[in-house]
């Protein structure tokens, strides 16, 4: 059994993408893939229960890739296939029991134990395909979102550097902010004095953690195309295997980082329904994500508890002037760092927001401007999840418009991320710094991001 997944994954790793670009080329007919995974490799695997579970992720991240390239191919060519998209798996029966490739793909899934949907996912495509992803303070390991492949590849649809540099680019952000909520979500706890030397100190390495979020962010949109993705193939190839499997399902998404949406559940968003809007995502998140983000939707958030632990009516700061804000941080000077935390939050949403505009929204705008139009089969007016600019628009500045933003006039200029009194500090007593890495395994080579100081 070992020998058939180690085929499929070569398989998957190699033929599939030399396919896919010669499809995507129109040197190849799509038969000839289907066919290829009909013969070649459907026929090999063995039935779900037969797996381990990390047997059964590594094979849905394969499958996965292949699926979406059948179901892709399908639906660019065959008229009605968008409307009728599970048409695209018939006449690919699996194993020894014929199963249908959906049938199949649905009891892999569960076969993993972990919730996941009966389609590709985030989880899939970036979590468990990308190798493990580790953040680092001044060398100490803060937190490690592992993968599940040790081969030190990174699993893609055309092999393409930057499909591969696009997938590790969301992997190393997913692991800052895990490291970011595994900071903050002890201070949920009861009774927990969010003013205290402890929580302060997580305030401020979390602020930095999102700085070198943020910066992450900044440095892959300032990269040349040659070394980031060209907005051309982000457009129209990597996202055009986004496509549905069946008609109501969620593609595949950055939407779908969970940390990212417990982080706004831990720190606060002031936009009417968006918990109703994460709650639509439920389905494509795994049963553990799902949990974890609506325990804390049931929670107040920390700013509320910091403001109800220092007996602070958020009305009333809201109202205060400026001498009176001057006052009310000269005797919690914690407020302080809880602004710059609220405030690097809302900047990684700008730099967010940047990137989609670079390599989506302004490109397709420029098509639309010179009457080129969309793509047919995943539009590129919005994200897979539906959000389109305006939206995204939105809760960027739902976050900037946070608890604390009342403090803003005074602590501009002052904040703890210039601070020349405050930030946390290394032994040697210079600035501290974030490294994120992905952790080279069978002869890869790890990849750093710069380090990003907690002090601007």
């Amino acid at each position: 059994m070992f020998v058939e997944l180690t085929q499929v994954s070569k398989w998957i790793l190699e033929e599939l993408p030399r396919q896919n670009r010669a499809i995507l080329a129109g040197d190849l007919s799509p038969a000839v893939l289907t066919e290829a995974m009909r013969v070649d490799v459907l026929p090999m695997l063995p039935g779900p229960e037969r797996l381990e579970r990390p047997q059964a992720r590594q094979l849905l991240v394969n499958l996965g890739f292949a699926g979406a390239s059948v179901a892709r191919h399908f639906q660019e060519r065959v008229p009605g296939g968008m409307q009728d998209p599970q048409r695209a798996f018939a006449g690919l029966p699996v194993g020894e029991g014929a199963m249908p490739f959906p049938a199949y793909f649905a009891a892999l899934a569960d076969r993993t134990g972990t919730g996941h949907c009966h389609r590709d996912s985030y989880a899939s495509l970036v979590r468990w395909n990308v190798g493990t992803v580790q953040v680092r303070l001044d060398g100490e390991l803060l937190a490690s979102l592992p993968g599940d492949f040790d081969d030190g590849r990174i699993r893609s649809y055309t092999g393409s550097g930057a499909e591969e540099r696009f997938f590790s680019l969301v992997k190393r952000g997913e692991a800052l902010e895990l490291a970011v909520n595994e900071l903050l979500e002890p201070l949920t706890g009861a009774g927990t004095r969010l003013d205290a030397a402890d929580a302060v100190l997580r305030v401020r390495l979390a602020t930095a953690l999102l700085q070198a979020m943020r910066q992450l962010f900044l440095d892959f949109t300032a990269l040349p195309p040659g070394r980031s993705m060209p907005a051309e193939h982000f457009m129209d190839v990597f996202r055009q295997f986004a496509v549905h499997w069946l008609p109501d399902d969620i593609p595949p998404s950055g939407a779908l980082d969970p940390e990212a949406l417990k982080r706004d559940f831990l720190l606060g968003i002031g936009m009417a329904g968006y918990a109703d809007h994460v709650r639509r995502l439920f389905p494509a998140l795994l049963t553990d994500e799902r949990a974890a983000i609506e325990t804390l939707m049931a929670q107040p958030t920390l700013p509320l508890r910091l403001l109800a632990s220092l007996d602070i009516d958020a009305a009333a700061l809201a109202a205060a002037d400026p001498v009176d804000l001057r006052r009310l941080v000269g005797r919690h000077p914690a407020l302080a760092d809880w602004y710059g935390l609220l405030n690097e939050h809302a900047r990684v949403a700008g730099a967010h927001l940047m990137l989609s505009k670079k390599f989506l929204f302004k490109p397709q705008r420029r098509r639309d401007e010179a009457g080129l139009g969309d793509r047919p089969l995943v539009s590129n007016r919005s994200g897979t999840t539906g959000m389109t600019e305006t939206f995204l628009e939105r809760l960027t500045r739902a976050r900037r418009e946070h608890l604390l933003v009342p403090l803003r006039p005074v602590l501009t200029g002052e904040t703890v991320t210039n601070a020349a009194d405050v930030g946390v500090r290394s032994p040697s007593e210079t600035a501290a710094s974030v490294a994120v890495s992905l952790v080279a395994r069978g002869g890869g080579q790890a990849m750093t991001v710069p380090p990003a100081s907690t002090r601007g």
